[in-house]
């Protein structure tokens, strides 16, 4: 492990502090925090810039309306549960079908509408948010994953983590589902990183519990055939994210829908260090090239090719 952390020093490894200081804290307004610490309101700006999101079903923010959940839903076999101000995936209830009176989880657990019920309660109670503080329920329709990740995922959707700094997109990874991790896209829960080549969006390398890994430990698919569709659509919906929160250092999770193709499934302002592990490069050279260079891109195509050319492995 001292080992990895010393190659990555030497190749520019960005630590806790430098990013707080030097990038969160200088290039992000506090007072545009709230456009991606609220999925809603995120949902909101994306929709109005004609980003493709997974479609909104309904809104619980009063206790009044938790029992109408059933009947939000209605005519739609599966739906996602988040609270709009969640953070690290918590709180996050998938729901793939129904079973009779009952719904069935991602992971195969059957629960009852008042455990439904309870969830929204204890969403709209604050207990998954950021702060504790009161939130609301966000339902989102079930996103229909793309069969291209069929082998590379157990239980849960792959996501993939695109860092963009002043627009540009710098650093991606995928983030794979593993029963270790209970179906959900969390490094730190043992979900499997699969660091991407910017250019094509191929796997450079693939860790899980920051130790490198040639193939998912549950499908034992080989991650290095792992080549991810629609990349350069992935790219744009990324960068895009710059052009309507004004965010210069953050991180875009996009899904890929089977007929809607890549979503943007959330934005986060203070992205997570562990994408340096997976790609086994540092962020450092590459957010000081941008810079260093004085760059004056307005469009999102100039900015993905600048990308493409200088930052491919």
């Amino acid at each position: 492990m001292m080992g990895l952390f010393r190659k990555l020093s030497d190749r520019g490894m960005l630590g806790m502090n430098r990013r707080n200081i030097s990038y969160i804290g200088r290039y992000n307004e506090r007072s545009k925090y709230p456009l991606v610490d609220d999925k809603r309101l995120t949902k909101q700006i994306a929709v109005e810039a004609n980003l493709n999101v997974p479609n909104l079903l309904a809104v619980v923010d009063e206790q009044s309306k938790v029992r109408s959940i059933h009947q939000m839903v209605q005519g739609h076999e599966g739906f996602v549960i988040k609270p709009a101000k969640g953070s690290g995936g918590k709180g996050i209830l998938v729901i793939l079908r129904r079973d009779g009176d009952n719904y069935v989880k991602s992971n195969g657990d059957v629960v009852s509408r008042s455990d439904v019920e309870r969830h929204l309660s204890n969403t709209l109670s604050g207990l998954f948010s950021l702060g504790g503080t009161p939130d609301v329920a966000v339902v989102e329709a079930l996103i229909d994953f793309d069969p291209a990740f069929a082998d590379y995922s157990f239980e849960g959707v792959p996501d993939i983590r695109i860092i963009i700094f002043q627009g540009f997109p710098v650093m991606a990874m995928m983030r794979l589902a593993t029963r270790a991790s209970d179906g959900k896209a969390n490094l730190h829960q043992g979900a499997v990183g699969v660091g991407l080549d910017i250019a094509q969006g191929k796997t450079l390398r693939a860790v899980q519990y920051n130790q490198p890994v040639k193939h998912h430990p549950d499908t034992g698919a080989e991650l290095a055939q792992l080549n991810v569709p629609h990349w350069r659509t992935m790219l744009d919906l990324a960068a895009g994210c710059y052009d309507i929160t004004g965010l210069g250092y953050m991180g875009a999770d996009i899904v890929l829908d089977q007929k809607k193709g890549p979503m943007l499934l959330e934005l986060n302002a203070r992205p997570g260090l562990s994408i340096q592990i997976a790609n086994g490069e540092g962020l450092l050279p590459r957010l000081r090239h941008i810079e260093q260079s004085n760059l004056d891109f307005a469009t999102v195509k100039e900015r993905v090719d600048y990308a493409v050319e200088n930052f491919t492995n």
